[in-house]
């Protein structure tokens, strides 16, 4: 069942193909399928998709991975790590979902 926190409306997109670099601040849901360097703050939701490759931190409710990171994720509801997702760096969460097949290099810190 959906967190009522979490959100469905898309504020960003980040395209397969497109790069940006430098600081998101968002309302709700920005999706990356691009390249991304810089920082991310949201209380809504990160969707890194199958082609997304970032470096960056992110801040924000809820994380979703399932292309590359570096950098390390600050979630404060759940981060899911799926099947195809690489990530090279720290986690701090409440709720963490790991799928069978994702590359982990950092440390985990699960917080109540």
């Amino acid at each position: 069942m959906a967190n009522p926190k979490d959100t469905l409306i898309l504020n960003s997109l980040i395209g397969e193909g497109s790069e940006f670099r430098g600081e998101f601040k968002v309302k709700d849901l920005i999706r990356i399928d691009g390249f991304f360097k810089g920082n991310i703050l949201t209380e809504g939701k990160v969707l890194i998709g199958q082609t997304g490759v970032v470096e960056t931190d992110i801040r924000a409710g809820t994380v979703v991975v399932g292309g590359e990171v570096r950098g390390s994720i600050f979630a404060e509801n759940r981060v899911t790590l799926l099947s195809t997702c690489q990530l090279f760096g720290d986690i701090v969460t409440r709720r963490l979902v790991v799928e069978e097949g994702v590359v982990f290099e950092g440390r985990c810190t699960i917080n109540r």
